[in-house]
């Protein structure tokens, strides 16, 4: 009898320390699966342009190639080219305009050491990015791309298409030939080949640039530019 009750004793203990280590290992599940969602929500995403250090790109860059027929700022014969690739929506980009974009203009492009390319990176996730481009294009058309580009970033692309009809009738664009080239998307193309071009050259976010042949990401501060132009003056 005693005998029994001893094996009885020992399997009820047993049982007991089973569900123990059961609920211990279910707790640490738990923990380890909040922990992991934390980690994920708190991931930035891989499109948003955090500065990141200059790197060279993996293959060498053909700069007269990433010119295309786009913009440019500055002398055409400049020894350095600046291409920029950039979202008129983006905060990282409208602080490269406000912060960066004057002193290089006036410490080299100015000076004609510096010329800039600018072209279009409308990310998915900013809904009147696309539409800012073209119109951006569209000014192009009419000799006013950097009117309409420093418009865009000043006063922002929040109102759409409406406020980017507006902005042309503020510049003395012909609003016509403006309106029926945004409204027709005809520049929607062009706007994608930026993209893929920028794409292969290696930006991933915006605002993206190369200088000579040097990939630069994000709103960095001057230094980094004047770093990087230095250089390609120097190389």
């Amino acid at each position: 009898m005693k005998k029994n009750n001893l094996t009885m004793g020992l399997a009820v203990a047993q049982t007991l320390l089973l569900l123990v280590l059961v609920f211990q290992i279910n707790g640490l599940n738990s923990r380890l699966s909040g922990d992991m969602v934390k980690e994920a929500a708190a991931a930035p995403t891989p499109t948003a342009a955090a500065p990141s250090a200059p790197s060279a790109p993996s293959a060498p860059v053909d700069m007269e190639a990433l010119i295309d027929d786009d913009v440019i700022k500055g002398d055409p014969n400049a020894p350095v080219t600046i291409v920029e690739w950039s979202d008129f929506e983006c905060p990282f980009c409208a602080r490269f305009y406000s912060q960066t974009l004057k002193q290089i203009e006036e410490q080299y492009i100015n000076t004609g050491k510096v010329k800039l390319v600018y072209r279009d990176f409308p990310l998915s996730f900013h809904p009147n990015a696309q539409k800012a481009a073209e119109a951006s294009e569209c000014a192009k058309d009419q000799d006013k791309f950097w009117e309409m580009h420093d418009l865009l970033f000043e006063s922002g692309v929040s109102g759409g298409v409406a406020s980017f009809k507006q902005y042309a009738a503020q510049l003395g664009l012909n609003t016509a030939t403006f309106n029926s080239c945004l409204d027709s998307g005809e520049k929607a193309a062009e706007v994608q080949a930026d993209m893929r071009a920028g794409t292969a050259a290696g930006v991933r976010g915006t605002p993206g640039f190369i200088i000579n042949g040097q990939l630069i990401s994000g709103a960095q501060p001057f230094p980094a530019f004047q770093q990087a132009i230095e250089a390609a003056l120097n190389g």
